[in-house]
């Protein structure tokens, strides 16, 4: 028999660990290659880890809800053969002292998994493992709070942690300035009413993907000032023309012309024109982004969002555009998104209309700084202008909501930019192929 190490595989470029969310296979049982073994978690996606061989699971080096860096190995398979399979990775050696006492706590931290440190007091995210760590070091949360952290957005990270204790003895207690501040500062949060229940009421627990999403959310509405723009555009042509072509594109093609592709295009053209709204802010810096990388917000079945992102959208074709959408959306609800298809976005589209919305007041994707709603297609009685007078006709309308960033948007570029938008849409011609 052989075994093979079964590693946490890189997921993406900006993406160094992950959180085991389950094990989808249990100890003895047996795997086949491109068998979903365990299920894992970064703060951008979720995702599957399959296996490359075929065996048996053996050993599971992580419990549910630990943070696992990029490459290290977090079960053991049973294989065939007379040689370790492995995955390039050399027989162990003897590690240095420090490896082996730093493994010692992780391995201690494991065991109190369930007698984390209570957190909530502190404003600064800490993963599982961290405050299992802190836990068996009797690190109290004022104390967690002063570890510089090295991780996205200065996460404290299980690195951060073991060097911390490591010269913690040499260090003098923590001052209490900083702790004042750090106990100050929840203070602020707590200010919505006691909820009250009753025995018909029920408890639900937040989604790991859902308190993202609201922390996100809350996050970009204290980072930007939000400002929007409405406009109604007139898509009769449009409409027609898919009309015409959508049962000859779906033989020809095998998939179907949506309205989605239609509009994403638009705004691609759109932001060639006015490439100031393809932008970032990093402090009083304005970053100016070279390629139009279009988010497409998806409903995921649970009830959740998530965007994908179309990258290099003003180069495609709207064939090139139809294929792009149609392959992201539905491998966003089948929950088969890579974590780098989910980055990188620099403008994000949401369609509101889709739940028979009119319009909408997206909340910006940030570090973006611009989000477009795009309202359902309705039949509205409307004046015709034509050379032997005006009458009232049935048009098919929609209204588009502009949000951006007032900091760096005005008013003058973020109405601009609909009405690009709605020059380009209502200019449709019907008689073009696809």
């Amino acid at each position: 028999m052989a075994r093979y190490e079964l590693k946490l595989p890189k997921m993406g470029e900006s993406v160094a660990e992950a959180t085991i969310t389950s094990w989808v296979k249990e100890i003895g049982e047996t795997i086949d290659i491109d068998d979903t073994v365990v299920e894992v978690a970064t703060d951008k996606v979720d995702s599957e880890v399959p296996s490359e061989v075929e065996g048996k699971l053996v050993e599971v080096l992580f419990e549910k809800d630990a943070v696992v860096q990029v490459g290290e190995t977090i079960a053991i398979i049973e294989t065939e053969g007379g040689d370790d399979a492995g995955t390039g990775s050399a027989p162990k050696q003897e590690e240095p002292k420090e490896v082996a006492e730093i493994e010692k706590t992780v391995a201690v931290a494991k065991e109190t998994v369930s007698a984390q440190v209570d957190t909530s007091s502190s404003d600064r995210f800490y993963s599982p493992l961290v405050k299992s760590i802190a836990q068996t070091e009797g690190i109290q949360v004022t104390e967690l709070d002063t570890i510089q952290g090295t991780g996205k957005d200065g996460r404290v990270t299980k690195s951060d942690i073991l060097s911390y204790l490591e010269n913690r003895g040499n260090q003098p207690k923590a001052a209490p300035a900083p702790v004042a501040v750090k106990v100050e500062a929840p203070k602020a949060k707590v200010q919505s009413a006691p909820v009250t229940m009753s025995g018909e009421d029920q408890i639900i627990e937040m989604s790991r993907m859902g308190k993202l999403i609201s922390k996100h959310m809350v996050d970009s509405i204290q980072t930007s000032a939000h400002v929007q723009s409405f406009i109604e555009i007139d898509v009769t042509n449009i409409v027609k023309w898919r009309n015409k072509v959508k049962e000859a594109y779906l033989k020809r093609e095998g998939e179907k012309l949506t309205f989605t592709p239609i509009f994403m295009q638009a705004v691609a053209q759109t932001i060639k024109k006015h490439p100031m709204i393809n932008i970032a802010v990093d402090g009083d810096k304005i970053i100016k982004r070279g390629n139009v990388n279009l988010g497409m917000a998806a409903a995921l079945p649970d009830g959740n969002l998530i965007v994908p992102v179309i990258k290099n959208a003003d180069q495609l074709n709207l064939m090139g555009m139809t294929k792009q959408v149609n392959d992201l959306a539905n491998r966003a609800r089948a929950n088969k998104l890579k974590p780098d298809e989910i980055q990188g976005g620099t403008y994000t589209v949401t369609n509101v209309g889709g739940f028979g919305s009119i319009m909408g007041t997206p909340i910006i994707n940030q570090p973006q700084v611009a989000i477009l709603a795009l309202g359902a297609i309705r039949k509205m009685p409307s004046v015709i202008e034509t050379p032997e007078g005006d009458f009232i006709g049935i048009r098919q309308k929609m209204f588009v909501s502009h949000s951006y960033d007032h900091r760096v948007v005005n008013g003058a570029l973020g109405g601009m930019f609909i009405k690009t938008l709605k020059e380009i849409l209502e200019s449709w011609d019907v008689n073009q192929d696809f």
